[in-house]
């Protein structure tokens, strides 16, 4: 593996390799800019909806932090043992073999490519609402902003790296604004009623609250694709993975409570994006700008990260020779190109055309289901290799993974009950998948 020079030089890759020339600094924003996005200021309406009362509504935020943290386990330790592109794609291919990684890989790259298309119109959305561009095509808009992340990583993996740190260290500054902002409103006329005077909190109340908050912490396992970039990723993985969800779920918690000092329950969960109406209290209609302005940086920086990582996938896929080898192929400024231009220009069609937002509720399912793939890769290294050098390991063997099958598992079962069509679709994609990795295994010519 190449390192970046140090002494005024400039790292250059070998065909094939990528660079190790991102420190701890982009490990943690990649996790804060991938999960922090428009979603925290949409879900806290559907969470007060869900439970009703602040101390039940903060514990939540709380809690799906805390199972993130513990989520994240077993993912560190592949990661940390096994610091290879890809992401899960390369610790299932590890556990279980050519064909389960094929099916994890391919789901991977088509969610987030789908992810991609929707990220760049909610962007090309929002600068409209601002009135930039208002009378252009969104999809034209959306195919603009996904050409010009394109063209920031194919600068190299530097550029990409440092653009992804001011993102995201621009979308926090955004986001403790909107709080400071929360906390300068005069609050709500009434006094905010106790829990005896709610709704009885419920078991349904419970799991949608639930789904929406997981929804919006997920982007977590980010810095696992960059392993290979990364420098001393046995160390700088965990480090960078648990900071930055540890400085996420306080970000979330003080957003919620910067809105519930500023609104009742009542008021958030009747509003689409109650950020906006706390932040209208103090600013008036100018509050809905700064609420655009950073719904418009975190998906900027949401758009350029999953960019950059969608390329990383598709060159480990590539590099194993489940993918065209010609995406395997690395510039000088390590950036792998081919794979590049490759996953922008499915992106920019998808987005184009809009045909894709169903294929997101497909999306979404396809994630639970890589997450408990990772689980399960992480107990089967256990058992098969038992010697295999682990940098970290997780504590409390093996609650953890048990811990998140279950968890994710439960997720699934509410998402068939909720959206069977697209939840069965993403269910048998990866059957489908297998099939075909198969048949191509068999077919092709032995030497």
């Amino acid at each position: 593996m190449v390192s970046a020079t140090q002494a005024g030089g400039h790292a250059h890759a070998p065909r094939g390799e990528l660079l190790r020339v991102l420190g701890l600094g982009f490990g943690i924003a990649v996790v804060v800019g991938g999960v922090v996005g428009q979603g925290i200021l949409r879900t806290p309406g559907i969470v007060a909806g869900a439970l009703h009362d602040p101390v039940w509504i903060l514990a939540a935020w709380g809690a799906v932090g805390l199972f993130t943290l513990i989520d994240a386990l077993a993912l560190v330790e592949l990661g940390s043992a096994i610091p290879r592109a890809g992401g899960p794609y390369a610790f299932v291919e590890r556990a279980f073999g050519h064909v389960p990684g094929a099916v994890v890989g391919w789901s991977d790259w088509l969610n987030n490519l789908f992810s991609m298309a929707f990220i760049a119109v909610a962007f090309a959305e929002f600068s409209q609402r601002l009135g930039v561009l208002p009378a252009a095509p969104t999809g034209i808009l959306a195919v603009a902003v996904l050409a010009a992340c394109g063209l920031v990583n194919w600068v190299g993996t530097s550029a990409s790296g440092l653009s992804q740190n001011i993102g995201s260290a621009l979308k926090a500054a955004a986001l403790l604004a909107i709080v400071a902002l929360c906390f300068a409103a005069p609050g709500p006329a009434a006094v905010t009623p106790v829990l005896a005077d709610h709704p009885a909190l419920t078991l349904a109340g419970v799991a949608i609250a639930a789904r929406a908050i997981l929804n919006t912490y997920s982007g977590w396992n980010t810095c696992a694709y960059f392993c290979e970039e990364v420098h001393a990723p046995e160390r700088n993985l965990a480090r960078a993975t648990f900071t930055g969800i540890a400085v996420v779920t306080g970000l979330y918690l003080l957003v919620n409570a910067g809105l519930l000092h500023a609104l009742t329950v009542e008021q958030i969960a009747a509003s689409n994006l109650p950020a906006a109406d706390a932040v209208a209290t103090v600013l008036g209609p100018q509050g809905g700008l700064l609420t655009t302005a950073f719904a418009m940086i975190s998906v900027a920086a949401i758009a350029n990260l999953v960019v950059m990582s969608v390329a990383r996938i598709a060159f480990g896929m590539a590099r194993s020779g489940i993918l065209p080898a010609a995406l395997a192929r690395v510039a000088p400024s390590g950036t792998p190109r081919v794979a590049l231009l490759v996953s922008v220009a499915i992106g920019a069609a998808l987005a184009s055309t809009g045909a894709y937002v169903p294929l997101m509720a497909i999306g979404a399912t396809l994630a639970i289901m890589i997450n408990i793939a990772v689980d399960l890769a992480a107990l089967g290294l256990r058992r098969s290799e038992p010697d295999l050098v682990r940098p970290y390991r997780m504590p409390l063997f093996p609650l953890p993974p048990l811990l998140g099958i279950a968890i994710n598992l439960a997720i699934l079962v509410a998402l068939l009950g909720e959206d069977p069509t697209h939840t069965l679709v993403a269910i048998v994609s990866p059957v489908v998948a297998a099939l075909a990795c198969l048949a191509i295994h068999r077919l092709r010519p032995r030497t």
